[in-house]
């Protein structure tokens, strides 16, 4: 019994393996396929039968199936496993790489899911490639022609916006200049005042002199007489 389960054992882990390197390569070219997938245009009449898209769905199938498979396999494996330190850390290494794979083929597949919205966002939401099969190159240059307008309408508004921005701030320099005008006669009269004021002081000062000097003298001429 435990050969059998040995024997197993064993090419349930020749299957792993197996599973593994196909899911490595399919994963590169997968990896590939996710960094050209809708960069292609429409060049002619009518859209190839396969393109990048189709492509890159029916491998993200495969390699779904794939993994799928591994993952049972693993699941497998575990309960054939004979005992021993060896056994288990084989288990956990194959885990590993199927969480790896996994992770790698999530990437890619949120990678090109956020590419493709972000396209038909640039697109105004145009429908997907296999709504497009149908439309010859007259709809197609109507449709861009569209486009093209609606990019006119949005460029005219944005230059709309620019030039009330521009007036306000043309308007708002000349309220400044205004402003700076008035402080400027303020400053040149300052000068005035204080001149002004500087005169009446020195006149009070000069009043202030005489009249000490007048105190004076009578207060000498007092004492002089007094003492006559």
């Amino acid at each position: 019994m435990s050969t059998m389960a040995g024997s197993s054992w064993e090419e349930l882990r020749k299957q792993a393996r197996q599973l593994e390197n196909d899911i490595d390569v399919k994963l590169v070219a997968f990896s590939k396929l996710g960094m050209s997938t809708g960069t292609a245009g429409l060049s002619s009449e009518s859209v190839p039968l396969i393109n990048s898209d189709d492509m890159f769905d029916t491998m993200s199938m495969e390699l779904q199936q794939l993994l799928f498979q591994l993952s049972s396999i693993n699941d497998k494996m575990a309960d054939l496993a004979p005992s021993g330190t060896a056994t288990m850390h084989t288990i956990k290494r194959h885990r590993e790489i199927l969480m790896d794979y996994q992770q790698e083929f999530s990437k890619t597949s949120a990678r090109v899911s956020a590419r493709r919205e972000r396209e038909e966002l640039l697109r105004g939401g145009s429908p997907p490639p296999s709504a497009v099969m149908g439309l010859s190159r007259r709809d197609q240059y109507a449709k861009e022609a569209n486009h093209l307008h609606s990019s006119h309408m949005l460029v005219d508004e944005q230059i709309n916006i620019a030039m009330e921005a521009r007036e306000h701030l043309t308007s708002q320099r000349q309220t400044f200049k205004r402003m700076q005008t008035r402080f400027n006669d303020i400053a040149n009269r300052f000068p005035m005042l204080n001149s002004l004021i500087y005169r009446i002081n020195a006149r009070k000062r000069r009043d202030s002199l005489i009249i000490g000097l007048v105190v004076a003298v009578c207060t000498f001429l007092l004492l002089l007489y007094a003492f006559h």
